[in-house]
């Protein structure tokens, strides 16, 4: 069994632009005598590899902890893009992955720096997909967001942001994104992998 961590390193992390950087603090070390170690920290919802909630832009949306965990565990397709998604581009990748496995439409995960188009962002809310995930620190473009969140968002499609591909080929796997259960939260940190199916 191949398992590919698709996560960043938290404290050395890709960081959007004005959110805070994670910090570590030692509570407790060993090496000054202590009996054992013990590690603080603090950080942003939306640090490194990350899920978004719908209520990250929408007022009265779903947060964190009130979404099915069905969202971030399951079969999902990885697909290669570069650039711009547009509505065409993200009609092929769902037929794609519609071809190789029915069940991994519901999670898409996109390879490469791109960018999600709006247009794009209203197939894949009109799709039933559950999750959608890239590369970027965001899944619009990064100096205006909020259109492809709000699009994607109020059709509870799940994002995963900041996830790393590089390791991985286009194709199906098994998916394992759970965020951490952080009650009334837009967002959550999360440690995502996949494992490659058999074939």
């Amino acid at each position: 069994m191949k398992i590919y961590d698709i996560s960043q390193e938290v404290f050395s992390c890709q960081v959007y632009p004005d959110d805070p950087t994670p910090e570590k603090k030692m509570l407790k070390s060993m090496e000054k005598g202590e009996v054992y170690n013990l590690t603080a920290f603090n950080m942003c919802a939306h640090n490194g590899t990350h899920i978004d909630a719908p209520f990250h832009f929408i007022k009265d949306g779903k947060t964190v902890d009130e979404i099915c965990l069905e969202a971030f565990v399951g079969m999902a397709y990885v697909a290669v893009h570069h650039g711009i998604v547009t509505g065409d581009d993200a009609v092929d990748i769902i037929e794609k992955a519609k071809k190789q496995n029915p069940e991994a439409t519901k999670r898409i995960l996109i390879k490469g720096d791109v960018e999600v188009s709006l247009e794009a962002a209203k197939i894949f809310a009109s799709s039933d997909i559950l999750l959608l995930g890239n590369e970027p620190q965001t899944i619009g473009p990064q100096n205006a967001p909020m259109a492809v969140h709000l699009v994607l968002l109020r059709a509870n499609v799940i994002l995963l942001e900041g996830i790393r591909l590089s390791e991985v080929s286009e194709g199906v796997y098994f998916l394992n994104a759970a965020p951490l259960n952080l009650s009334g939260a837009d967002g959550s940190p999360c440690r995502a992998v996949l494992i490659a199916v058999e074939r």
